[in-house]
């Protein structure tokens, strides 16, 4: 449970939180990371053979496979980097895939800040049903 205590709101008589909600700073390093270092999808890969050694149906290796990209590790720091260095074509379909957050506006049309408060509800409600 430790690591999920950042979904939970701590009271400690002064606020820890302020409603105040500024940009973090970021400065891109000089260098672009090659494409293939911003992940690391070797678990993918290894359970993409294992489905294709299966003797599952096609439509199972399928659905199997579309589920194996969810091991896939992204190391945002380069995504990041990447980013910056990136065509504003790049950049356009990597803030569509939420690769980056640009401001705040687009992530809530976007509807990624309700999604983020509708897991941190999920779990205090999961939370208080343990308790």
């Amino acid at each position: 449970m430790k690591q999920l205590t950042f979904l939970e709101r701590e009271e400690t008589g002064a606020k820890k939180y302020t409603a105040a909600a500024g940009s973090p700073l970021y400065i891109p390093k000089d260098r672009r990371p090659h494409i293939l270092e911003l992940r690391d999808n070797s678990k993918a890969q290894q359970l993409l053979r294992s489905i294709d050694a299966a003797h599952v149906t096609p439509e199972e290796k399928l659905f199997l496979a579309y589920a194996a990209q969810r091991h896939t590790v992204f190391n945002y720091e380069l995504i990041a980097d990447y980013y910056a260095h990136a065509t504003p074509e790049m950049q356009r379909l990597m803030e569509e895939s939420a690769l980056v957050i640009v401001d705040i506006e687009d992530a809530i049309e976007r509807g990624y800040v309700r999604l983020c408060e509708s897991i941190r509800r999920l779990h205090m409600e999961e939370v208080a049903r343990d308790a």
